[in-house]
């Protein structure tokens, strides 16, 4: 199966990346050609973006789906454009498609759907930051430009990941997830920071 990974490390990252690049496109174009809505969302926007106007915001929104999805299609600077995107699917989440008023996780998972019936309407954004998480951690694979400046400079190396990676990763993904569950949020969040603040041994050279 080492061969079958082998051709994985080309496909299946093209695929998200061809995908996502779409769907971000298609909205970008849709608020470059259409209307701003963002005035009827009132002060649904979360900090930082609620000290920002209307204007900027949709202007902000629509370049980001625009360069994002270019930069996921070509992939070039992909962990960078996934972020990106990760963080505006979250605050898209929050100001649009999350329950205004739930109590359990069972009334929260009725906004599961593509649907607005009262429930919120989160499915399809969630599964686009599923899609984003890969893209964010492993890259855009070997059919990138990524991959190929990078095999222009040095030669590709194993890593493996340690606890300082771990909390990075944690505590970024937990930050931005504190806006929908403030709980998981935090325990990620909380996770990542205790990861970063574990002591760790020294490394003693030997002669």
């Amino acid at each position: 199966m080492s061969r079958v990974d082998g051709v994985g490390h080309w496909l299946s990252p093209l695929g998200l990346r061809a995908l996502l690049a779409w769907e971000f496109f298609e909205a970008g174009r849709e608020k470059l050609h259409g209307d701003n809505w963002f005035a009827d969302l009132g002060d649904k926007f979360p900090l930082p973006f609620s000290l920002l106007s209307p204007g900027v915001n949709w202007t902000l929104a629509t370049w980001l789906e625009l360069i994002g999805a270019l930069a996921l299609l070509l992939g070039l600077g992909t962990r960078y454009a996934a972020a990106a995107l990760w963080v505006l699917t979250v605050v898209a989440i929050y100001a649009v498609h999350w329950p205004s008023d739930w109590s359990s996780l069972s009334e929260l998972w009725q906004g599961y759907a593509i649907t607005n019936d009262g429930f919120g309407n989160y499915k399809l954004p969630l599964i686009y930051l599923l899609m984003l998480l890969p893209l964010m951690l492993n890259g855009a694979g070997r059919f990138s430009l990524d991959h190929l400046i990078v095999s222009t400079r040095r030669a590709q190396t194993t890593t493996s990941a340690d606890g300082t990676a771990w909390g990075v990763v944690l505590a970024a993904i937990g930050v931005t997830v504190s806006l929908l569950l403030p709980w998981a949020g935090a325990v990620l969040a909380m996770a990542g920071i205790a990861l970063l603040t574990w002591p760790r041994r020294p490394i003693l050279a030997t002669s």
